[in-house]
């Protein structure tokens, strides 16, 4: 783009959200950011839900119990402070390539920082990294249900988060309707009937804690 052009794109800063959710951010400190001036020092991040459903690219009862569980799971662990990335250990107790674990587990990592053996290293001496921090079906859990671990590397301490996703209710026979937007031959009503049922169930997850149970191991 040239110096004189005028951008046409207006809408380059505006969400432009379909749906509205009511649900707490978590906050997360992040010790490179704070040395590279990115924050003030002893700022968190602001991590909203609608950031996390950017990195899932859609929003679910999946990725809302994700969110969930990292956010009750760091407020376990940190009940007095901000959680710090790189101090953050995440142990999903089932497999990466599982259709649950591989999406929640990428919205924690978004979240916590903890990443495999592909992640940042850290600045010099690994200061921050957050190499090897998430782990795989790393203990056996005591349910088919979602589970995970997160353990603070600086304390030791360790909580397990699990999600009872057998206990969200289900949509009903509006949900029946997505094939239909699918193939592109639902009517406004039906789209609407879907949209409702569909973020009624994710708003549940966000908002009933009885979905959950933490605690420490």
């Amino acid at each position: 783009m040239s110096e004189n052009t005028t951008p046409t794109d207006t809408n380059r800063t505006e969400e432009n959200w379909a749906v509205e959710y009511d649900v707490e951010p978590i906050r997360v400190r992040d010790p490179v950011a704070e040395a590279l001036g990115v924050l003030e020092p002893g700022a968190p991040f602001v991590i909203t839900y609608m950031d996390a459903v950017k990195e899932a690219g859609h929003s679910c009862p999946t990725a809302s119990g994700a969110y969930r569980i990292a956010q009750l799971g760091l407020d376990a662990l940190y009940p007095d402070s901000d959680p710090v990335r790189s101090e953050i250990e995440v142990q999903a107790a089932g497999p990466r390539d599982d259709a649950a674990y591989g999406v929640m587990s990428r919205m924690i990592s978004y979240i916590t920082g903890a990443t495999e053996d592909d992640g940042f290293g850290g600045l010099a001496g690994g200061y921050g990294g957050r190499r090897d921090l998430l782990r795989f079906e790393s203990f056996d859990p005591d349910t088919a249900e979602p589970t995970f671990r997160f353990r603070r590397t600086d304390t030791d301490q360790t909580v397990e988060v699990t999600y009872h996703v057998g206990e969200v209710p289900d949509g009903g026979p509006a949900i029946g309707n997505l094939q239909g937007i699918l193939d592109g031959s639902a009517s406004d009503q039906q789209r609407k009937a879907f949209s409702d049922a569909w973020h009624r169930r994710v708003r549940v997850v966000l908002s009933d804690d009885s979905l959950f149970t933490v605690e420490t191991v």
